[in-house]
Formats: C-alpha cells, sequence, structure tokens
C-alpha cells in the first residue's frame, strides 16, 4: 500500500470515517436531538466527495495492488451514487420526521451502504467486489425493516435479507468456481484465462451463478421476487433510496465484471444477459398492470426500467455500456422526481399510497399534476422526453450489436407499460371527483419534483451532457 493508493481511495476512506464518527456522535450527543444534524452533515459530505471523485484525473490506475481501480467508469458511476443518495437523503428528512423514524442510525446507514456501492463500482477482485456487496446490503437490510412497530416493514426486512443471504451464497459459489478454474478472483487474471472468445465449462459455470447472485441486486427476472413486498413495506423514504443509488451500483458492478473479467468472451454472457433484460421488460410491464398501491407500482416499473438497462448491456459493447449508463442516470431522475411526489401523498395528515387517491389531482395540485404527468410519460418512453431517448440508446446499442429481437421485445413491453402510466395521468385529469389531497407539500420534494420534471423537458436539447460523459466512461471500461 503506498501514498498513491490512500489518495485514490481516499473518497470511500473519508465516508467510511465521517459515517464511523457519525455513529460516536451520535450515541454521545442524544439520538434524537443529534439526528437531523447528521443526516444534513452526511449529506453535504457526501456531496463534498462527489466534488472530490469528479476532480480525479488521469488515465485508469489499479489502487491496493488491482484490488480496486480508479478510472473515468469508476468516477462516473461513483459519482451518480453520491449525489442521487445525498438527494434522496434530503428528500425524505420530512418524511421520517413526520413518522417519527428520524434516528441519527438512518443516515449512518446510508452512508455506510454508500461506501459499499463506490467499493462495488470501483472493484478489480472478486473479493473486494464481494466485500462491497455486502457492506451495501447489510445496510440496506436493517433500512428495509427501520419502521420496527409495522409488521409489513419487518417482513420486507426479512424477506430480503433471506432473499440476498441465498443470492450471496450463488455469487459466492459462482466465485470460487472461477477462481478454481482461473486460478486467481483479479478481474484482469481472469481475462487472461480466456482462450479464442470462449469461456471454459468451469468458467462459464461459475459466471452463471455470479450472474444469478448479481441480477438479484438489480431485480432482473427471475431474481426479482423481493421487489414488490420490500418496495412496500420499506418506510417510503427509504423505498426512495432502493430505487436509485443501489440499482446503479449494482448495474455498474455488473458492468465492470462482464467486460474487466469476461469481456474477451462477450459471446458467452451476452445471451444470458439478454434473457433476463427480454424477461425483465414484460414480466415488470404485465405485473404493474394490476397494481393499485403506487409504490408496488413502481417496484415493477423500476424491474421493467432494469430490463432496458440491460439490454444496452447485453449488446456487449462500448455503444451498449454507454447506453446503459445514460439510462440508469436518467432513470435516477425520473424515479427521485417521482418519490418527491409519493412522499408527500398525504390525507388529513396519514399517509396515502393507492393510486386512486390521485382522482382529480389536477384541480387541487395542478403544477404537481403537470409535473408528474410529464414524468410519467418521460417513464414510459413518450417523445420527445429524455426518457425516450434513454430507451433509444439501449435499443440502438441492441440493433447494432444485431440483437434485433431484443430491441422488438423492448418495444413491445415498452406499449404493454405505457398503459399503466397513462392510467395514472388519466385518473389525474379525468377521473372522479373525490376528497383531494393534503395540498400541503414540503418545499424540499417540491424542489424536487418540479426539478426533475424540467430536467425530462429542458434535457431533449443536449442531455446536460451526461451522453458525453457516459461516453468517456464506457470507453475507459471497454478498452
Amino acid at each position: 500500500m503506498t501514498s498513491a493508493d490512500l489518495t485514490l481511495a481516499l473518497p470511500e476512506i473519508l465516508l467510511a470515517v465521517f459515517a464511523i464518527g457519525a455513529l460516536l456522535g451520535g450515541v454521545y450527543t442524544g439520538k434524537d436531538r443529534s439526528a437531523p444534524l447528521i443526516l444534513w452533515l452526511t449529506v453535504g459530505f457526501m456531496l463534498l466527495m462527489a466534488v472530490l471523485v469528479g476532480a480525479g484525473t488521469g488515465d485508469p490506475r489499479p489502487v491496493f495492488g488491482g484490488l480496486m481501480v480508479d478510472d473515468y467508469f469508476s468516477r462516473f458511476a461513483r459519482i451518480l451514487i453520491l449525489v442521487s443518495g445525498a438527494v434522496v437523503l434530503l428528500m425524505g428528512q420530512g418524511y421520517m420526521q413526520r413518522h417519527d423514524l428520524l434516528r441519527f442510525e438512518y443516515p449512518v446507514l446510508v452512508a455506510l451502504a454508500t461506501v459499499g456501492m463506490m467499493v462495488m463500482v470501483s472493484a478489480g477482485d472478486l473479493m473486494t467486489l464481494y466485500l462491497g456487496l455486502e457492506l451495501q446490503s447489510l445496510s440496506l437490510y436493517i433500512l428495509a425493516a427501520f419502521r420496527r412497530d409495522s409488521a409489513r416493514s419487518t417482513e420486507a426486512g426479512l424477506k430480503y435479507f433471506v432473499l440476498g443471504a441465498l443470492a450471496s451464497g450463488l455469487l459466492l459459489y459462482g466465485a470460487s468456481l472461477v477462481y478454481g478454474f482461473a486460478g486467481t478472483t483479479r478481474f484482469e487474471g481472469i481475462a487472461a484465462t480466456v482462450q479464442d472468445g470462449q469461456l471454459s465449462i468451469g468458467l462459464l459455470m461459475g459466471l452463471a451463478f455470479m450472474l444469478a447472485g448479481l441480477a438479484f441486486k438489480v431485480s432482473a427476472v427471475p431474481f426479482h421476487m423481493w421487489t414488490p413486498d420490500v418496495y412496500q413495506g420499506a418506510p417510503t423514504a427509504v423505498t426512495a433510496f432502493f430505487a436509485t443509488a443501489p440499482k446503479v451500483a449494482a448495474m455498474a458492478l455488473l458492468a465492470r465484471l462482464m467486460h474487466d473479467g469476461f469481456g474477451a468472451a462477450p459471446g458467452d454472457w451476452s445471451q444470458i444477459i439478454a434473457f433476463l433484460a427480454a424477461a425483465s421488460v414484460f414480466v415488470g410491464a404485465i405485473g404493474a398492470l394490476l397494481q393499485t398501491d403506487i409504490k408496488r407500482l413502481m417496484a415493477y416499473s423500476s424491474i421493467s426500467h432494469m430490463g432496458f438497462a440491460l439490454i444496452g448491456l447485453a449488446a456487449g459493447t462500448a455503444a451498449g455500456v454507454q447506453a446503459t449508463l445514460l439510462y440508469m442516470a436518467i432513470y435516477v431522475v425520473m424515479s427521485v422526481g417521482v418519490f418527491a411526489f409519493i412522499l408527500s401523498m398525504r390525507r388529513d395528515g396519514r399517509q396515502v399510497v393507492r393510486i386512486d387517491e390521485l382522482h382529480m389531482l389536477s384541480k387541487s395540485q395542478p403544477l404537481a399534476a403537470l409535473a408528474l404527468l410529464v414524468l410519467m410519460f418521460s417513464l414510459a418512453g413518450v417523445p420527445p422526453l429524455v426518457g425516450f431517448w434513454a430507451k433509444f440508446s439501449v435499443l440502438a446499442a441492441a440493433v447494432n450489436a444485431g440483437m434485433v429481437w431484443l430491441a422488438v421485445a423492448g418495444v413491445i413491453a415498452s406499449v404493454i407499460g405505457a398503459f399503466y402510466y397513462l392510467r395514472i395521468v388519466y385518473y389525474m385529469y379525468f377521473g372522479e371527483e373525490r376528497e383531494a389531497l393534503d395540498g400541503d407539500m414540503g418545499p424540499v420534494e417540491r424542489v424536487f419534483l418540479l426539478a426533475s420534471a424540467a430536467v425530462m423537458v429542458l434535457g431533449v436539447i443536449n442531455l446536460f451532457g451526461i451522453d458525453g460523459a457516459a461516453a468517456i466512461a464506457a470507453q475507459a471500461l471497454v478498452r
């Protein structure tokens, strides 16, 4: 270990030290009194770390002898993880306070999960991959069950833990097979064992088990069964976190493993990912059709959207990785806006989550209804909103890679999925007259709702430069 290693891993080290310090501070200053301060400090520190990560320059460099990698791909993913985590943490403060859930452990757990995600996307070794993944997962298990007096929240945490342990077992078994047949846990060492663009039977079996474990983390079908129950049972502020940063981290980790470890044999893994993608877009779209709870609807929506992101990854090209990164960035913005509104859904001071509570929202909250309409249209992929270009980019990558059938499947699933998004719009503008929702949306939720909707409209000009940054990150990964 050298001073250069410590410098390159400084954001992860500082955030971990901050989380430990915040934990000690919360213990010695009183749980209830210190929680808001710790939350704001965590938000500020995470944004500061995003700036520190973005300030890094230079060619890809190994960290700690190759256990981690510092390159433009990891920087792009880490910045997106840090910013989305900070935004969701800030956005959920009002909700956690209203429901007497704002404990100092909440921002500390989010910070620790974020450290795990940053390690995941920078991993250059199977051991580092697993350590980052488990640090993230253990924090998320606790967050899912954070509402201790709720049977549904406890069930969500327990179900997430049990199924997550199964996924970790699959991942570890696959990693052991890969190590046994490659003789190393380093990604570059694994890549060196690939002969003539084909994997040996042992490596292929190990890869299949690892993909099964990672598919659980991105809620890809058929490893999606935890998602609706966890989204519904967890506190809504926690659900918003689940829908953003962890999805980015898992997708980036999947791209890192495929291209750094098995990039010389894309023909052996692209078909597996293509199957996961096709199954996810259809199961997510069809499963959402019958949902009446908006959090469960967003769970199935996330399954479908992760399927679209996997379509880009299945292409096995730099353009495909670029499309996946762009899709994840846009999806995070859309999710932040939608959950900003869901966090504010109340009637007579009580939280409501049923979709039919949105009847004639346009009369009581016209600006919020308009912003939600834009976000629903963007999630559905209606042109010319930014969400359309996200889907177009992954479908174009699939077509250019010769996977026309996968692109056609994506288009069909997108048409099916448009129904449940448009149903929400119909309720808001043409539904029955009912008692209106409380109109006291917090200023933070209102800002993020309107800002995300504005991004969906104004981003069609040049995507705010995210497309170019994603291209640089993809080129750093696919060499």
